[in-house]
């Protein structure tokens, strides 16, 4: 009944991502769309309490969220701003997960992390609503399309493959040997400054190792020496330092302090990463 995104498991979970809130019917019958084509779905909620219309908070989050889900997991993200125009639906295939909502980047991060096999443009009508209105394609189009591929239905059925979908500047870092230029995608409510520099690039690519000094060059132009340790225990209170934060990310923080308010750091900036030549701690 089910099929897989290659030898993994089953598809039988769609999760929902949305900017919609709980007050209004959206979300409900975005549900009651996937439960009348596959009654035995799982769905679960990721959250509902994306910031209006703030695309680049839903790919956060969808980056954070997805990966905890088991392998053929349907993630299904609206926070859609572009609703009604020209922008498209599409439907994104990972190694290990698929991706459906708008072309407007909002599932770029998470697909990119788990490695991006192939994008379809929803084109197809048999796999929509009979009736599609101009403002709720969340309901009318990615819910039924999720709920079919749940049902094993073939993302080559939903449309044809495209290689101009939109990639947003927040998804890939721009480094070189070992130097990075990270994007700043979240600021967390301890002031934490998270980056879009994962584990893999950090260990992998720059060959950084815990212990060393680096160099951060701040958006103002200034710069500091600062360690990458494990975690803020590893440094004395008020002490910034970088580490790979709980969901693998690169993150400027200060031991029980704001980094983001002691140095002026907003979601969007950019911060230059490299080693000093006095390596070690």
């Amino acid at each position: 009944m089910y099929c897989s995104v290659g030898n993994v498991a089953s598809r039988r979970i769609i999760t929902l991502l949305t900017d919609f809130g709980l007050k209004d019917p959206y979300v409900a019958s975005m549900k009651g769309v996937m439960y009348s084509i596959n009654p035995e779905v799982i769905v679960v909620d990721i959250s509902h309490n994306i910031s209006s219309f703030d695309i680049q908070e839903g790919a956060f989050v969808l980056a954070c969220a997805f990966k905890y889900f088991p392998k053929g997991t349907v993630h299904v993200v609206v926070v859609d701003p572009g609703v009604g125009t020209e922008r498209r639906g599409i439907v994104v295939e990972s190694n290990n997960y698929l991706f459906v909502g708008p072309d407007n980047g909002v599932l770029m991060l998470a697909a990119h992390i788990d490695g991006a096999r192939r994008v379809v443009e929803i084109t197809n009508r048999k796999y929509m609503r009979s009736k599609i209105t101009h403002t709720f394609h969340g309901r009318d189009i990615f819910a039924p399309v999720a709920a079919y591929l749940s049902l094993g239905v073939s993302i080559s059925e939903i449309g044809k493959e495209i290689e101009d979908y939109m990639v947003p500047k927040f998804v890939k870092p721009e480094y070189s040997r070992d130097k990075v230029k990270a994007y700043v995608i979240h600021i967390d409510k301890f002031g934490n400054v998270i980056t879009n520099v994962t584990s893999r690039i950090v260990f992998e690519e720059l060959k950084w190792s815990y212990g060393q000094k680096l160099i951060v060059e701040l958006p103002g132009g200034e710069s500091m020496l600062v360690p990458f340790q494990k975690s803020y225990g590893f440094v004395k209170k008020g002490t910034p330092l970088l580490l790979i934060d709980s969901e693998d990310f690169l993150e400027l923080a200060i031991n029980m302090g704001s980094a983001a308010e002691e140095f002026g750091i907003a979601r969007g900036a950019l911060i230059t990463i490299y080693p000093s030549s006095n390596s070690s701690v």
